[in-house]
């Protein structure tokens, strides 16, 4: 059994629509800026400071002892220093993205 295809007229096929170019204005290219340097900056931030000397001379470890062991855990440490990997990662992929502020 086979299928008959109808010609297809071009007359009455609507041509298809340009989408409009994005016009990205100074502001964009300042925030997405800003954006990767706060990223940036938090990253680092939170990747070595877990474990400088004084992380667990804070606030909450000092409320009880058990907040302190929680505090100077390593895997607490590692979790926070994971976290700013994640941070430094979208730093990078953003600063690669952009590109699509480039005039045309």
């Amino acid at each position: 059994m086979a299928i008959e295809q109808q010609p297809v007229n071009l007359e009455t096929v609507p041509p298809p629509r340009a989408e409009p170019v994005r016009r990205y204005r100074w502001y964009h290219h300042a925030a997405a800026l800003v954006f990767v340097f706060c990223c940036f900056e938090v990253g680092i931030i939170l990747v070595f400071m877990p474990w400088l000397d004084w992380w667990p001379r804070n606030y909450f470890a000092a409320l009880s002892p058990t907040w302190y062991e929680f505090w100077s855990n390593t895997y607490l440490r590692g979790a926070v220093s994971g976290l700013g990997l994640v941070n430094v990662a979208i730093a990078f992929s953003e600063m690669l993205r952009l590109k699509r502020f480039r005039r045309r």
